[in-house]
């Protein structure tokens, strides 16, 4: 199924996996996908940039730390071979991860703003109550995320100057 994702990073193709593209690009390149242990994540959180960071195309404009949107119950669980390991937070070790050098995946939402977050919790809450989860607590985590933003402006840079 992901056979044009190895034909992208056999051809050095700039690729940035958001989500579920971040699991596709991890499985396609020989890593494990599956359930999260602990359940869905869902929320603002905190993600930690990692030492395999410093210099990165993607992150070197960010903070250490910074909030994302998140909204997955599946995760990458092994990376692949030959994977960097970039961010991570207390709850998902594999936050971001790049291959060579012009593929990235990312698990959370750096698209999303704070208004489409709390929207896609309130259409989703019923689910997240019968999964045990707060949603009050949930809303209120609710921020807006210009350094995850960041990255897909990064990535765009990248790949206008692969281009010029």
């Amino acid at each position: 199924m992901e056979a044009w994702i190895v034909s992208l990073l056999a051809a050095s193709i700039p690729f940035f996996g958001i989500c579920y593209g971040h699991q596709l690009l991890a499985r396609a390149a020989g890593g494990q996908v599956g359930y999260h242990p602990r359940g869905e994540e869902i929320g603002t959180v905190p993600v930690h940039l990692l030492l395999d960071c410093a210099g990165d195309t993607l992150f070197r404009s960010l903070p250490q730390s910074f909030p994302v949107h998140v909204t997955h119950e599946q995760t990458v669980l092994c990376l692949p071979p030959g994977a960097k390991r970039l961010a991570a937070n207390a709850y998902e070790p594999h936050h971001a991860f790049r291959l060579g050098d012009c593929a990235w995946g990312v698990q959370f939402h750096p698209e999303y703003n704070a208004d489409i977050m709390r929207s896609y919790i309130m259409e989703e809450a019923d689910d997240i109550r019968a999964a045990g989860q707060d949603v009050a607590e949930i809303l209120g985590t609710i921020s807006e995320t210009p350094f995850a933003a960041e990255t897909l402006r990064n990535f765009a840079r990248f790949v206008e100057e692969r281009t010029l």
